[in-house]
């Protein structure tokens, strides 16, 4: 079946859209769909796979303990498993869509 990663876009400034697309042992992938959204204060992923994340719309600032990202339409960044970061920042003007690929060593 043929689906476009761009289908069914939800605009909601409360809250995030999260669609897994692909959903195996070792890996997953997710469309997340950011309108405005950032990271609760103090609050900050430290996950178990790792994660590769594209912006395919939009722009972002994901920020680590030593240094912040500042993601634009195009740019990808691998996070390596436990490495703590949070999302700083989504652009409230333009929904921000990533893919995100979550997998395991």
């Amino acid at each position: 079946m043929i689906d476009n990663i761009f289908n069914d876009i939800k605009i909601d400034k409360e809250n995030e859209q999260f669609i897994d697309l692909l959903k195996h042992k070792n890996i997953r992938i997710e469309r997340i769909v950011s309108n405005g959204q950032s990271s609760p204060v103090n609050f900050w992923y430290e996950q178990e796979e790792n994660e590769f994340v594209i912006v395919l719309k939009g722009e972002a600032i994901l920020e680590f303990e030593d240094r912040k990202s500042f993601l634009k339409e195009g740019d990808f960044i691998n996070i390596p498993s436990w490495e703590k970061h949070r999302v700083k920042y989504t652009s409230n003007k333009t929904s921000t869509i990533w893919l995100a690929i979550f997998y395991k060593d």
